[in-house]
């Protein structure tokens, strides 16, 4: 083959590229709305558990497009030039590791100028000057906890709070375990809940939350508030770097199963009490290799 044709060839896989990650970028926009609009809910723990089920996605890679989808909401550069085939999808991943609104075109800069290898060591460098600014946040975060509790003219009793990434996990988790409970007393006395169970008549997911709410109260206070032992008060993951987790000032990831940010601090306080696997990722994301639970 000429060096003609072989340009042409470079061409033409260059351009299929393109139209590649163009496709990825519609397909992250779907993943979006359909993560938003809860269509995983429906017995899977997340919408990387769903993706993993339906398009056979290794759950890190799932994760990871959860992730990116996510980001790109409110990266609209960043997004058009996915969409545009500008950038691939491998420079866009790691610049939403890092990417705000106010530093979004600045790192568009770097993806344009840069190879995907080069846009991952500056991520890198940036993520280890980004860590005061997570421990910040997160001190900030758990300064600005809320929940307020106050009765509304009618008499109804209004809930609204802020929880930390963690907190509020743990809050997710504890409703769906009770929305579950519900559910299963339902099935077995069909006739003394009134419930109709698998039936469009069953109550909305709002008004089965404040069902489950209302179990995990009247539990309290029948059982006692008693968190048990550590690591075993309630599972909730996250997913956290080997390097991260020896030292907070590394870069990686430190995220909830939905994809939610905590700092690497939290992660370290967490571990101290959780179980932990240890699992081993290839280049494209994929688990090649999981240990036993450990303490």
């Amino acid at each position: 083959m000429d060096a003609r044709s072989l340009d042409q060839l470079g061409d033409k896989i260059a351009e299929l590229s393109a139209h590649l990650d163009a496709a990825t970028a519609h397909l992250l926009d779907l993943i979006r709305e359909f993560d938003v609009q809860g269509g995983w809910n429906t017995g899977f723990r997340s919408c990387a558990a769903w993706l993993n089920w339906r398009v056979g996605l290794d759950m890190g890679a799932a994760r990871e497009r959860v992730r990116v989808a996510r980001a790109l909401g409110t990266l609209p550069l960043l997004a058009q030039a996915l969409a545009r085939g500008e950038l691939s999808y491998a420079k866009v991943r790691a610049l939403t590791r890092v990417a705000t609104p106010e530093t979004e075109e600045r790192l568009l800069a770097i993806g344009r100028a840069g190879t995907a290898d080069h846009v991952e060591r500056i991520v890198r460098g940036w993520r280890r000057m980004d860590r005061k600014a997570e421990a910040a946040e997160a001190t900030r975060q758990h300064m600005y906890r809320a929940l307020h509790v106050y009765q509304d003219e009618d008499g109804m009793v209004v809930l609204r709070g802020r929880l930390a990434p963690e907190v509020g996990a743990v809050l997710i988790r504890a409703l769906a375990a009770a929305r579950e409970t519900l559910y299963q007393q339902a099935r077995a006395k069909p006739a003394e809940t009134g419930l109709l169970v698998d039936s469009a008549e069953a109550p909305p997911m709002e008004q089965q939350q404040a069902d489950a709410l209302a179990l995990l109260a009247e539990t309290a206070l029948h059982h006692g508030i008693n968190p048990g032992a550590p690591g075993e008060r309630y599972q909730v993951v996250v997913h956290v770097d080997a390097a991260v987790l020896a030292d907070p000032d590394q870069p990686g990831q430190s995220v909830l199963e939905d994809g939610a940010r905590v700092s690497a601090e939290t992660s370290q306080r967490l571990a101290c009490d959780a179980s932990r696997v240890l699992m081993r990722h290839g280049l494209d994301s994929r688990v090649v290799e999981v240990s036993a639970r450990t303490r």
